[in-house]
């Protein structure tokens, strides 16, 4: 299936610009709540897995309401829309103005935390209905089995890029200032809501059939039932394979630029984020088309591989330049194991229930690692060092242990496989 160059561009825009967002609440909050209201790892890990069971329940509502209607261009626009809108409420949440709407309030910051986490589930609400429900199932829509490796490739390799792009331009502002925050939110809120605009004349409408007969509420637990289940075995495998890999990726991510900064006291840690994230992107996108010809078995493997080698690096080893080539190494298999599973799922879902199965998508891909995740993590810095604030409260200090953590997970992953790697029919 020949693409045409609005879809490419549809493809890279949309993907990055939205893995931006994601970015905002995966990573950028974890360090906004941390550095202004001095949020507790057991609170990160809260938002965290607050976020991720919002963002399920979304993508089944509306995951099943597009496959009804038979339209992905209106929830991806709107969603976007909405969702850059959501991202720039959080400019609003400032100490100052919480003092003033909450002057009896014993602890301030306790009210910003619990703000950000409900805002945090409303952003997800729009984020997820426009990425995580309706672009992904526009993507399954808009491809078929001779490109969804390249396709793939280019969609996961998007995270890191944006990565790149939020903290290397931020990476000049001053963290610890209430101004430089907002100032954060209203960019990107701001590119998130002009993107949803022009995707309006951007986006080829996929031709589907439209499920005006069906029943809407069936069709949200349509990919639970046990005959769907059964019937499509690889497809399950597939998910609950991804479920494993992202509880390993989830232990370590949310404390990541916290361990990069706080632990090891790199203040220009983008600086060797982003020659690996630029490496390990050019990597991903050539990789997809390993699946393409070589299938599951040949691809996974060595993605994985890389993975538990650049934990194992980073977990033994606090030189810079060893702390580069393991960051280099668990990026490159993380962004990797993203394109092999995606590939796979999209290979699997059955046609014209795109959108149906998003939401078991979601539930392998963010509920289940988005909840177990980050509470091992949690648990493994239950009892890590603490340092002292300027303002006499105290903030703990990840370590190394989240990569060891992240390595038995991912060890965990190679018996999940086994029913994967035969050959593809």
């Amino acid at each position: 299936m020949k693409k045409s160059p609005k879809f490419w561009i549809s493809l890279v825009i949309f993907s990055l610009v939205g893995q931006i967002a994601w970015v905002m609440e995966n990573m950028y909050f974890n360090v906004f709540i941390y550095k202004m209201f001095n949020a507790s790892a057991e609170a990160i890990s809260a938002m965290v897995a607050a976020s991720a069971i919002a963002a399920t329940v979304t993508t089944l509502l509306i995951g099943a309401l597009s496959d009804k209607i038979g339209k992905r261009k209106l929830f991806i626009c709107g969603g976007y829309v909405l969702w850059g809108i959501s991202i720039l409420s959080f400019a609003l949440i400032r100490m100052d103005i919480i003092n003033a709407l909450f002057p009896t309030a014993v602890s301030a910051a306790s009210v910003g935390v619990t703000l950000v986490i409900i805002m945090d589930c409303v952003m997800t609400f729009f984020g997820s209905s426009a990425n995580d429900a309706a672009f992904n199932a526009w993507l399954t829509d808009s491809t078929d089995e001779s490109n969804r490796g390249a396709v793939e490739g280019i969609n996961s390799m998007m995270p890191l890029l944006a990565i790149l792009v939020v903290f290397g331009g931020f990476m000049g502002f001053d963290q610890n200032l209430p101004q430089t925050w907002t100032t954060i939110f209203c960019i990107i809120g701001g590119i998130v809501f002009l993107l949803g605009i022009a995707g309006f004349f951007l986006i080829e409408e996929p031709k589907l059939d439209t499920g005006s007969n069906q029943n809407y509420f069936a069709n949200i637990f349509y990919g639970f039932r046990p005959k769907i289940i059964a019937g499509n075995p690889k497809l399950y495998w597939t998910l609950a394979a991804y479920a494993v890999f992202g509880i390993s990726i989830q232990i370590f991510m949310p404390y990541l630029i916290l361990y990069f900064s706080v632990s090891l006291g790199m203040e220009n840690y983008v600086l060797i984020f982003a020659p690996a994230i630029i490496l390990a992107a050019v990597f991903t996108a050539l990789y997809g088309k390993v699946y393409d010809r070589k299938g599951f078995a040949a691809s996974i493997i060595p993605a994985l591989a890389l993975l538990m080698a650049g934990y194992v690096v980073l977990f033994f080893f606090k030189n810079t330049a060893l702390v580069f080539i393991g960051t280099l190494m668990m990026m490159c298999g993380y962004l990797a194991g993203m394109a092999v599973f995606g590939a796979m799922l999209r290979d699997y879902t059955p046609e014209n229930k795109a959108g149906m199965f998003q939401g078991q998508r979601i539930v392998g891909q963010v509920l289940i690692p988005g909840i177990i995740g980050p509470a091992i993590g949690a648990a493994v810095l239950k009892n890590a060092e603490t340092i002292l604030n300027d303002d006499g409260t105290t903030s703990f200090i990840p370590n190394q242990n989240i990569f060891l953590a992240a390595l038995v997970a991912a060890v965990a992953i190679l018996p999940v496989l086994i029913p994967l790697l035969k050959k593809k029919k």
